[in-house]
């Protein structure tokens, strides 16, 4: 872009002469969060077809940097579940709720219905805490117990509960809560 002519007589500004650089500089900045929109999903596919070569908990550094991305910048919780076979391997991953931004209601009678409906034998689960604090409340400790004990009467495990607040993934298996 080159800057502003000086006004003179023969060549008088006009409003849409200052509006032109405001404008190209929303669209390029359009453009770039699209191009980034573009890139995490990308990401985020490339990260969920990794997840399927293997156990998921084979590689659980793929598992959390899937988490970390879907849930970077959210301003809201959101429930997550991650479907998983017999031999722990990537049935699917869904958003089942969607809160507000310091909780999220979960009904345990949906998470039992998603695993029923995709024949799951095993689940691992997902929050975020859009506060940056990753630190699980007791709270999350009590649903992890009630969904456990649901799924139990289905014969589907819970592998393990995750915490994601910015670049941080709590496991409540690595610190014995499962």
């Amino acid at each position: 872009l080159s800057p502003p002519l000086s006004p003179s007589v023969s060549n008088p500004l006009h409003v849409s002469d200052s509006v032109v650089p405001m404008l190209m500089s929303d669209t390029s900045d359009a453009a770039l969060a699209h191009r980034l929109d573009v890139a995490r999903e990308l990401l985020l596919r490339n990260l969920r077809e990794q997840m399927r070569n293997g156990p998921v908990m084979s590689s659980p550094q793929i598992l959390s940097d899937w988490l970390r991305l879907y849930c970077a910048n959210l301003e809201h919780e959101v429930f997550l579940a991650i479907y998983l076979d017999c031999q722990n391997q990537l049935i699917d991953t869904e958003e089942l709720f969607r809160g507000s931004l310091t909780q999220t209601s979960v009904y345990p009678r949906e998470v039992v219905k998603g695993a029923l409906a995709r024949n799951a034998a095993a689940m691992a689960i997902a929050h975020n805490h859009p506060s940056g604090k990753a630190e699980p409340s007791r709270a999350d400790e009590l649903l992890t117990q009630t969904l456990k004990s649901a799924l139990s009467l289905v014969d589907v495990q819970i592998i393990d509960h995750f915490v994601v607040a910015g670049d941080q993934v709590i496991s409540f298996a690595e610190r014995g809560l499962i």
